[in-house]
């Protein structure tokens, strides 16, 4: 990311969380002249304990000098997240991250991972990396979701399946918020690999191709590991309820195992076991 994207992008966040906090939030009077949601940018300021100058170049997105004090400061007024604190300091300090960033490689998953992919065979269960490409899957995923399988390699990106995918539209209930919970974690990693200018290229790639993408990207928050409850409509299952959880991979690569947890006191597993049945003994059936 060139010193430009990345200091608009600051100044863009900056903006966005400003607007979500109330001045009651943070012990100050509402007032009857706000024009703008949230709040101003000398109450920010105040309670950063910097100056209204300094805090407006900060957030128009000059280029001046930060500490980790200040901006530490910043995030707490502006009640940041420990995800969206450390996407704070990514993009305000230019060499913040010292992560290099090399060509990718495809991955070749451990054996330990495939084996954990196939315990894990009434959860559906996705690998992905740092760019959200899908690099991994069990069974259950593929019944719940689409067969991967049948997909090249180079456009299984989850993001962009969620938004080219027809069949992801009309499995999640609440689509957008489904496709928030994926943002955040792209935005994670969009603020830890600042100088990886694949995630600028990207992002404006996605804009183009389609509309809604830019309003949802501009709502995402950050979050490394968002834990939801999601509501599918299977076509053939018909309501499931899942708990996501999001694990991080340890070791040299940066994976991420996303686990769809069959909700408790629900029909969830029993559908999705006897899914994976009829799909077997469809299979097995000879062909005539």
């Amino acid at each position: 990311m060139n010193q430009d994207v990345r200091l608009q992008a600051l100044s863009v966040f900056l903006k966005t969380q400003r607007a979500k906090i109330a001045p009651a939030a943070v012990g100050l009077p509402e007032g009857t002249r706000r024009r703008t949601p949230g709040l101003r940018r000398e109450e920010v300021a105040q309670l950063a304990g910097v100056s209204t100058t300094w805090y407006t170049w900060l957030e128009q997105g000059r280029d001046i000098q930060v500490s980790h004090s200040v901006l530490d400061n910043i995030a707490s007024a502006l009640k940041l997240t420990p995800d969206e604190r450390k996407y704070l300091f990514s993009l305000a300090m230019e060499h913040y991250s010292e992560l290099h960033i090399r060509e990718e490689e495809p991955y070749q998953l451990h054996p330990s991972l495939q084996k954990i992919l196939q315990e894990l065979q009434n959860c559906p269960t996705i690998i992905s990396d740092r760019r959200c490409y899908i690099v991994g899957w069990n069974e259950a995923a593929s019944h719940v979701f689409i067969d991967f399988e049948q997909i090249p390699a180079e456009q299984r990106n989850m993001i962009s399946l969620l938004f080219e995918r027809k069949e992801f539209r009309r499995l999640a209930v609440n689509w957008e918020d489904f496709v928030l919970g994926y943002l955040a974690i792209f935005r994670a990693y969009y603020g830890q690999y600042v100088d990886d200018e694949w995630y600028n290229l990207f992002l404006h790639e996605m804009m183009d191709r389609y509309p809604e993408f830019q309003s949802l990207w501009k709502q995402s928050s950050v979050s490394s590991a968002p834990d939801v409850l999601i509501e599918f409509r299977h076509s053939r299952a018909g309501k499931m309820l899942f708990n996501l959880t999001s694990l991080q991979v340890q070791g040299n690569t940066d994976l991420r195992c996303s686990i769809y947890t069959p909700a408790q006191d629900t029909a969830t597993e029993r559908k999705l076991v006897r899914l994976m049945e009829r799909e077997k003994e469809r299979q097995a059936r000879p062909n005539v």
